[in-house]
């Protein structure tokens, strides 16, 4: 990881988690340092602090308007930070845009104007920020609330046409892309949570993922930009697999999650064009959508009806890919190739499969399925999906509520019932589940999720969302870069990362490296 490139921001109540922090964050490998002093709860000890700096520091002193935590007056605000400027501890100060002017230079300290708004993005942002450039600073930083791919684009333009270094990016979810982008368009810097529990930022990356999952070291004008589109992203595991793959085949590019709203991939494609973005793996709710927006579509996507891929062509329009449809039934077929244990192995047409969902996965699913021979019956909570999708497929449907009295060989759950955070749920009663059946769960987010673990515990043979996450996301990778990635190494990595200790990026080259949690104070 470059030394400066990532600003890691602690902010604690007590003096003393304060210190820990900092020794902790140092061991890990922070090289610059920001301190949020507006979390203390008692005046800041500036002596105190001092004599642990190993790195530069930035001094931040936030109002709640700002999204800071500061509850002193103004006047007491402004003599704190010009305490911070002469104490000799900091090689930065941040002073908000509308105090800039107040607050001389003085010495070597260096000024980072900043404007914040934790609410929206401002029509005016533009005029706003050219005339934070009129300001005397060395670095300018633009944090704004996105509530549209729109406020996003307005951004990343901003960002990639600043004329002075600058550091823009949008807050929460639906902004976060914006947050490593800005380094591919010149920002001098991103911004990382030592302890993202502490609720610096909405959407403050940890810096720990910069350890395990985002290449930050590498980043520049010529990185290619990938990414996983859907509603949620904040779970998935597709950024940590692409980019480590990327890295092992020695290719140039960051894969990022954008979240975009059910019914909005048009116009989120349209406005990520600038970037530009070369290649989506497209999640829950975008699947169908993606396949009819494609200008040009594979076989099976135009079979499915659904797309969990788009590749962006040399004249700016996307193909479209259903790696999920191979994927299911390489799964199962593997599967049944290790039971039979050299013996004769069962074919998928002498099956009968009951599917649970009827969305994007399940259409995939089905199709792959009945090209097989397999005898199959869907259900979903929607009656009606079910019933369209297996008059698609030629099968039968039946009712969510009649699941448990379908006979089946093989469970499949597509439905995200059971997916984290809501690990305790389960797609159907355990009642069901007889010793010999195979339960296969398309979750990956855990990988054991409650119907795999009560299904082991029944006799049951399962297949988890692991293999077939690895199979679809090979097939994508090989679609975006033209490279064949080694599947057993992408298995290793989603064990990894699915196992209670998160194993650290490959950083200087090393190996993985792992990492304990942030030290916690009993009484914050």
């Amino acid at each position: 990881m470059s030394s400066d490139r990532v600003l890691v921001v602690i902010g604690r109540t007590r003096h003393k988690m304060v210190v820990a922090e900092l020794q902790e964050a140092v061991k890990r490998g922070a090289k610059f340092v920001e301190l949020r002093l507006d979390f203390l709860a008692k005046a800041v000890d500036f002596k105190r602090l001092t004599p642990l700096k190993q790195c530069p520091w930035v001094a931040t002193l936030r109002r709640p308007s700002d999204g800071g935590r500061y509850n002193g007056t103004e006047p007491e605000r402004m003599m704190i930070l010009r305490q911070a400027i002469v104490s000799g501890a900091f090689e930065w100060v941040d002073l908000e845009t509308d105090i800039a002017g107040s607050v001389p230079r003085f010495g070597p300290v260096k000024r980072i104007i900043s404007y914040h708004n934790t609410t929206e993005t401002p029509a005016n942002l533009e005029e706003i920020y050219a005339a934070m450039l009129d300001q005397d600073g060395d670095v300018y930083k633009v944090a704004v609330a996105a509530h549209t791919t729109d406020d996003v684009a307005r951004v990343i333009q901003l960002q990639r046409s600043a004329p002075k270094p600058t550091v823009a990016f949008c807050m929460g979810d639906l902004g976060q892309p914006t947050r490593f982008l800005s380094l591919k368009f010149g920002a001098p810097w991103i911004y990382a949570a030592f302890n993202k529990e502490r609720g610096i930022a909405p959407g403050l990356p940890s810096f720990d993922e910069f350890r395990t999952t985002y290449p930050v070291k590498s980043i520049s004008a010529d990185t290619k930009v990938y990414g996983v589109v859907g509603d949620p992203v904040g779970h998935s595991l597709s950024p940590l697999l692409h980019n480590h793959m990327y890295k092992k085949l020695g290719v140039d590019a960051l894969y990022l999650p954008f979240r975009v709203l059910r019914g909005q991939l048009g116009p989120a494609l349209e406005a990520y064009e600038k970037i530009p973005v070369h290649g989506y793996s497209v999640t829950i709710p975008h699947k169908e959508a993606a396949a009819a927006l494609a200008r040009e579509a594979e076989p099976n996507v135009q079979v499915t009806g659904a797309a969990n891929t788009l590749v962006r062509r040399d004249d700016g329009k996307f193909v479209a890919a259903n790696t999920d449809y191979a994927a299911a039934t390489e799964s199962l077929k593997a599967h049944l190739v290790d039971r039979a244990k050299g013996g004769p192995v069962t074919q998928l047409s002498q099956l009968s499969v009951l599917l649970l969902g009827a969305g994007g996965v399940a259409r995939s699913v089905a199709f792959s399925l009945h090209r097989e021979g397999a005898q199959i019956t869907i259900t979903s909570r929607t009656y009606e999906r079910a019933q369209r999708l297996a008059e698609d497929v030629k099968c039968k449907a039946v009712d969510w509520h009649a699941r448990h009295n379908v006979t089946f060989d093989v469970l499949i759950n597509c439905t995200p019932v059971g997916m984290h955070p809501n690990v305790d749920e389960s797609p159907c009663h355990f009642s069901v589940l007889k010793p010999g059946t195979i339960v296969f769960d398309t979750i990956y987010t855990p990988e054991t999720t409650l119907l795999i673990r009560e299904a082991l515990a029944r006799g049951c043979d399962t297949i988890t969302g692991v293999d077939m996450f690895v199979r679809q996301a090979a097939r994508q990778i090989e679609l975006f870069t033209g490279l064949l990635p080694d599947v057993t190494v992408m298995r290793q990595i989603m064990r990894k990362a699915l196992s209670p200790l998160t194993k650290a990026f490959e950083e200087n080259e090393g190996g993985d490296v792992p990492h304990p949690e942030p030290p916690k104070a009993d009484d914050e």
